[in-house]
């Protein structure tokens, strides 16, 4: 049936009349450890809670301090002295390999849990997440067998020195929300292939897709212990952080959480440590931009999953000349855009994660509005039950202004006048953020320059929200430390040793 909400409609469709024929079934809810599935050592449990009617979907183990000892000790035993030490790149990349064929006999399923349990729509849950994470699968059981050293001539005649590339050890892994079966995927893979040993910490608001994920890399023949899985809080992410016998920890989340992940790799063993943090991408629109393509794009930009992206182009910046006819447009998409039921096929924004996450949103509006942006449309809930928030647009927005410094990490676009190049430059480059950006010019010239200019680990031209295996990425400033995905990314799993 169709029932009013607020200004706009949503789609609250049976489930036959959805883009997914059934209500998934969640079939793990305790702890990963050791090839077996366990309750929390103390007995503790959370809700998982759905985003759309903010119903209970499960109660899930909650892991704590002597559930994250155990899972470090079977991920150290794994790699010291397990099988899987043993296990050639041949033998890795089989895994990997027959982990993404399973991924993708199950794609249906698992884009109705992500569905279920983030609120995305299933048909981009399908699309993107589960696509770009059989992609990641075999992207890096291609790499498995080709981790080769080199010969290294040197100065002396009576030495014959080589390096070799060797896995770093146990590594912790601690994923968001926003996109968790992927981001299970961009930290799985590369550990996989380079042979280190894991534990998986999800965020407590999904941990539905990664406990199912578990299921599979048990089933693609991965030995006990090289994976081990952690729903909880964030305590049990901080104990990780800080336990001397993890080698190294790869965090996607907050800036502000990146920074206690990097005190306390500093205060237990210095280990290893990369970060995918926070983000306030400009997008820019030049006047000689295919306008059409800059606004949809600038569109796609922000509002994909929900403005619920760390690269979201948040602040977008417009040449005065087209100014105008991009906020009127941009305006008109916005309010068109329809947001519902995630399982209903028309759907183009689900709800939000979390509570917490809606009324993050809705204060940074109110910010706004006080601030004095001027709100064109959006900017209010959609109805009374579920976590949704129209999609917003403020225009004659400052460079000051708290939603054009602070990442909102919601449907909320920012748009703002520009006249000269090398003034936006430099006004882009104003933030404490280097995570993304874009430039929007039919001059080639152009777009290289300022491509050139823009310190931020990604520039799109022409585009945004492009993403690959093969193609690194990470931040600038306090948008990060490494790089996750492509070649560099599996180098950041690898300790290179001369002999």
């Amino acid at each position: 049936m169709w029932k009013q909400v607020g200004s706009r409609q949503a789609a609250i469709a049976p489930f036959g009349a959805r883009g997914y024929a059934a209500a998934p079934k969640v079939s793990r809810t305790k702890l990963f450890i050791n090839g077996e599935w366990v309750a929390a050592a103390g007995g503790k449990t959370f809700d998982t809670i759905n985003p759309t009617d903010e119903s209970v979907i499960a109660s899930i183990a909650e892991a704590g301090k002597e559930d994250v000892e155990n899972a470090v000790s079977a991920a150290r035993k794994a790699f010291d002295k397990g099988p899987w030490s043993k296990f050639n790149g041949y033998e890795r990349a089989r895994c990997l390999n027959k982990l993404a064929d399973l991924v993708e006999q199950h794609q249906d399923e698992l884009a109705a849990l992500e569905s279920l349990d983030n609120g995305k729509p299933f048909a981009v849950a399908k699309a993107g997440d589960v696509a770009l994470t059989i992609q990641c699968f075999r992207y890096y059981a291609g790499w498995a067998d080709k981790l080769v050293g080199k010969t290294v001539p040197t100065a002396s005649a009576k030495h014959f020195t080589y390096t070799r590339r060797e896995p770093i050890g146990v590594c912790a892994q601690i994923i968001p929300w926003n996109f968790p079966l992927l981001m299970a995927a961009w930290k799985l893979a590369p550990l996989l292939a380079s042979g280190c040993t894991g534990i998986l910490k999800p965020a407590e608001q999904t941990p539905l897709t990664a406990l199912r994920l578990g299921e599979l890399i048990a089933e693609a023949g991965i030995p006990a212990g090289v994976v081990n899985i952690l729903p909880g809080q964030g305590e049990a992410g901080a104990l990780l952080a800080a336990h001397p016998n993890v080698d190294k920890v790869a965090f996607t989340g907050s800036t502000e959480v990146g920074h206690s992940i990097m005190r306390a790799a500093a205060d237990s063993n210095l280990k290893r440590v990369t970060l995918e943090l926070g983000g306030k991408s400009p997008n820019i629109v030049l006047p000689d931009a295919d306008l059409k393509s800059a606004i949809q794009g600038a569109h796609f930009g922000l509002f994909f999953n929900h403005g619920q992206v760390c690269t979201a182009g948040s602040r977008v910046y417009v040449q005065k000349g087209v100014y105008d006819e991009f906020v009127e447009k941009s305006t008109q998409l916005a309010k068109n855009r329809k947001v519902g039921d995630p399982y209903a096929s028309s759907t183009e924004q689900g709800p939000q994660v979390s509570q917490e996450q809606m009324d993050r949103i809705l204060k940074y509006v109110d910010i706004g509005k006080r601030e004095g942006a001027k709100l064109t449309t959006g900017g209010a809930r959609v109805g009374t039950k579920g976590y949704f928030v129209e999609p917003t647009v403020f225009a004659d927005c400052k460079d000051d202004m708290t939603i054009c410094r602070e990442e909102i990490f919601g449907p909320v676009m920012s748009i703002m006048k520009f006249d000269q190049i090398d003034e936006i430059i430099d006004r882009a480059n104003d933030t404490i953020y280097g995570l993304a950006a874009g430039v929007w010019t039919k001059d080639i010239a152009k777009a290289h320059y300022v491509a050139s200019k823009l310190k931020a680990g990604t520039v799109w031209v022409n585009c945004f929200n492009v993403y690959d295996s093969a193609q690194p990425f990470g931040g600038f400033k306090q948008s990060g430390i490494g790089r996750e995905l492509g070649e560099e990314g599996l180098a950041s799993y690898l300790e290179p040793k001369s002999v």
